[in-house]
């Protein structure tokens, strides 16, 4: 058997065919399925993947336990040879010569594993493992194709630009260079600039990117990264210094004043005008004012610039190096009068107890003239208290007190002149009061950090003071128009006013509106809830109306938690009310305090509810008054029970009718030299198998479906919605009552049968007795012949079991009812050889015995049975 192994082992390294599977980028050879070996072996071919680095080692399996014999051999790939490695026929392993090319090989011990260390280059290829098992029986042979992948480490790349200064907008390419590495290969370029911010600016399989628009966000250090299965490598840095510019010059004005026309400056103030472009190299500026060059730097500066200097001045950026420009103009004016007309506005003064006229007009020099004209006569009255004295200005600003000497809708004239205009310009204001009353109301940031009170009076000229005024110092001082009181969250004093004052010139009392804030008060419509288990329960809470909005309603269960939507709690909610519903209620789990919650922005609310959730009452005791076959064969059984108390303790809801396997019913044995006996197998007891009644008033059931000759128990118990009540009794059925026909007809029948064995009795008594009772015998069976008269005093005229006489079966054995055998006696006329067999009785054995002693009549009366 070893022999045909080993020739069949080296057959598969010779003259196999092969099959070329790709894998990767190279092509294995794969042996066919082409071994002869016997039909009854099994041959197993499996495929693994193994891969190793170039210097490294590495370890092929061959298989999870040492076979009895193995062989490894080699197959380079694009080669159709296979060469031994190693075996092992029994007698340790054997390394070939042809390994050593293969790097340092050798054989795990208590395996067919093989160890290689400093793994070449060379050793990339398919491993083939032929192991053998189980040889001295039927063997089995397992082909284990390894396919070793070695890979070499990538080494230190180095970076190569097609052009280290690149103009900006050209194109370029990075090439990332290695000596070695095997495939595949991930390269990534990486952009470092002189903040020292490292970004990523490609990366992928190829080592050369091209950048087809370079820019100046491209100046920087580069290095590439390249990266295998096996290592990573990083070049050296290398710096790109993108060519770019000039872009177009950014002019700054010092000092900065902007006009329609461009930039203006003041009479014999001293402007300087900065110049600044982009570009590498740096630019050169040269500035031009009104197309004639003037100054050459980034900065011209002009000291007591006068209105001649009113012009386009003009800067020009040059790259050098690339011999490129660009330029910027722009306009400078030099104001000496105003331009444009003088603005008028009303504002309070003192508090809101006065009206100040403003009128302005900036620019130009000297000052504009401003006058003011219109309603004054009415508000220059002699004011009632002495201390109040009109302060009237030529000027920019009049200062008018009112307390109602200024009446509303005032109309006031500011006109203006100029030395360098040729006409005066005006402008002109309006006093009145706000056409409606303030206005409050409060409300609460979306994050619900702060509640915020606003007050506003819109309208009017000069605008309202406004200002808050509350509880425990929460004030806001005045603002104009409108204020805003800021509240923490939950800061607000619950049913103290807050009140917003609202104070205008034209007024001499203040105006006013209240906000009284209120905590929210939340109701229950039963503060106890008390349910059976198993049901499903709600519990209320409702939100009794109020000014400010509160929060969501929050529920928290009996142990505490906020409740969330699960399959244990429900929520139902909106804005004014939220019900929590308890599906499925326990006991020990649902029941006690559940607390309802909420907040606004004043205070906060929360009331309990108590669940109470009671276990449903035991259900009476039910006990089986009947439980019996319904018919002889015993299949199905009727049950009728009743119910203790069932007026008083109701509350169940159906029954479990439950029956168990008790034992099996006797069995009928007969074997030889023994009469027949019944037996009886006992088993022990076993699980009881349910039947639901959901209907509680029913009292009767049927059992269909069980074993005859089984012995089953039954028993009842009551149930409800969650309790289970105590089980009754077991009881085991009765056998069925017949009606009195059978039982007649079965009692003629046995006496029928009684008188029947009581005749042949009597016969055979007379006939054993012929000798003594010859008249009996002669008035039965008549007179003899002469020649019968003989003597029969022989053994075989007795009626001996096993002679040459016989029993008779009367009415034969295949007739219902008792089966009687009598003797009937032989005459040496008819015996013959043939009739000195014996003929047994139909339900009689033959004699066992070897003595040749004879034995008596046995009368066997056979019953028919059900």
């Amino acid at each position: 058997m070893v022999a045909k192994l080993l020739g069949l082992a080296f057959l598969c390294l010779t003259t196999s065919p092969f099959t070329f599977t790709a894998h990767g980028t190279s092509l294995y050879p794969v042996p066919t399925s082409s071994v002869k070996i016997n039909p009854n072996w099994e041959v197993v071919y499996q495929d693994a993947e193994v891969y190793g680095v170039v210097g490294r080692a590495v370890i092929l399996e061959c298989g999870a336990t040492l076979p009895d014999i193995y062989i490894w051999s080699f197959t380079k790939p694009g080669s159709d040879a296979i060469t031994a490695v190693v075996y092992n026929l029994g007698k340790g392993p054997r390394i070939q010569k042809f390994a050593e090319t293969l790097g340092q090989l050798a054989i795990i011990s208590n395996s067919a594993a093989v160890s290689i260390e400093k793994l070449p280059l060379a050793a990339h290829g398919l491993f083939t493992c032929q192991a053998f098992y189980n040889i001295d029986k039927e063997p089995i042979v397992y082909y284990y194709y390894v396919h070793l992948t070695v890979r070499v480490p990538v080494t230190k790349p180095y970076l190569l630009l097609s052009d280290v200064s690149p103009v900006e907008g050209s194109t370029m390419w990075m090439r990332c260079n290695l000596e070695n590495g095997t495939g595949p290969i991930q390269y990534v370029w990486q952009h470092e600039t002189r903040g020292g911010n490292v970004t990523v600016m490609a990366q992928g399989s190829s080592n050369v990117i091209n950048v087809t628009d370079v820019n100046r966000n491209h100046t920087g250090w580069y290095r590439c990264v390249a990266t295998n299965d096996v290592n990573s490598e990083s070049s050296n840095r290398l710096w790109l210094d993108t060519i770019f510019g000039p872009d177009v010059p950014r002019i700054d004005v010092t000092p900065y004043t902007v006009t329609e026309r461009g930039y203006s400056a003041l009479e014999r103030e001293t402007v300087s005008l900065m110049c600044q472009a982009q570009s590498n190299p740096i630019s050169q500026y040269v500035w031009f004012y009104n197309n004639s060059q003037v100054y050459s730097g980034p900065q011209f500066t002009i000291t007591k610039i006068l209105r001649m200097h009113t012009g386009d001045y003009a800067c020009l950026a040059q790259n050098t190096y690339l011999n490129t420009q660009s330029k910027k103009t722009i306009s400078l004016t030099v104001y000496y009068p105003p331009d444009g007309s003088p603005s008028c506005s009303v504002a309070p003064a003192l508090n809101h107890t006065a009206l100040k006229l403003l009128c302005d007009w900036p620019g130009g020099f000297p000052s504009p003239s401003l006058d003011w004209t219109g309603d004054l006569a009415q508000a220059a009255k002699p004011p009632a208290n002495k201390d109040q004295q009109l302060n009237l200005q030529s000027g920019s600003a009049v200062l008018l007190p009112s307390q109602n000497l200024t009446p509303n809708n005032s109309l006031f004239r500011c006109v203006g002149s100029h030395p360098a205009l040729k006409q005066s310009a005006e402008c002109s204001t309006r006093s009145y009061i706000p056409p409606a009353e303030p206005v409050c109301f409060a409300y609460v940031t979306n994050n619900q950090q702060y509640l915020m009170l606003s007050c506003s009076w819109d309208g009017g000229a000069p605008k309202a003071l406004v200002w808050w005024e509350g509880p425990g110092g929460q004030s806001k001082g005045g603002q104009e128009n409108s204020n805003i009181l800021v509240l923490r969250y939950g800061a607000a004093r619950s049913g103290k006013p807050y009140t917003c004052y609202a104070k205008h010139p034209l007024l001499m009392e203040a105006k006013s509106c209240t906000l009284t804030l209120e905590a929210p008060v939340l109701l229950t419509q039963r503060r106890v809830v008390s349910v059976y288990e198993g049901s499903d329960v709600q519990l209320t809470c409702n939100l009794r109306a109020n000014y400010l909005p509160a929060n969501d309603i929050t529920w928290f269960n009996n142990q505490g938690v906020d409740v969330r939507e699960t399959s244990k709690y429900m929520l139902l909610r909106t804005s004014a009310w939220a019900n929590l519903t308890v599906r499925d209620a326990e006991e020990t789990q649902d029941s006690g305090e559940y607390r309802c919650s909420t907040s606004n922005a004043v205070g906060g609310a929360e009331i309990n509810v108590t669940l109470v959730v009671k276990k449903h009452p035991m259900p009476p005791n039910a006990t089986l008054i009947m439980a019996m076959y319904n018919s002889p064969k015993r299949n199905e059984v009727e049950l009728e029970w009743q119910v203790e108390g069932a007026e008083e303790n109701g509350g169940w809801t159906g029954f479990h009718l439950e029956h168990q396997w008790v034992s099996e019913r006797p069995r009928r044995r007969g074997g030889r030299n023994e009469s027949q006996l019944w037996t009886e197998e006992r088993i022990g007891p076993q699980d009881w198998f349910r039947t639901i009644i959901e209907d509680p008033g029913v009292r009767k059931h049927t059992v269909r479906g069980l074993t005859p000759t089984v012995t089953y128990q039954f028993r009842v118990i009551p149930i409800n919605h969650r309790t289970i009540g105590h089980p009754s009794p077991a009881k085991t059925p009765a056998e069925p009552r017949y009606n009195m026909y059978p039982a007649v007809v079965g009692a003629a029948i046995g006496g029928m049968l009684f008188a029947a064995i009581l005749t042949v009795l009597l016969l055979v008594f007379i006939i054993r007795n012929r000798n003594n009772n010859p008249r009996l015998h002669d008035m039965l069976f008549g007179m003899q012949h002469s020649q019968s008269r003989e003597n029969i005093n022989f053994p075989e005229d007795e009626m001996v079991r096993g002679s040459d006489g016989g029993i008779e079966d009367i009415g034969g054995s295949s007739l219902p009812g008792p089966v009687v055998s009598i003797p009937r006696a032989s005459s040496p006329l008819t015996t013959s050889p043939r009739s000195a067999t014996p003929t047994p009785a139909t339900s009689q054995a033959p004699p066992t015995g070897e003595d040749n002693e004879p034995v008596s009549v046995t009368i066997t009366v056979k019953a028919a049975g059900s």
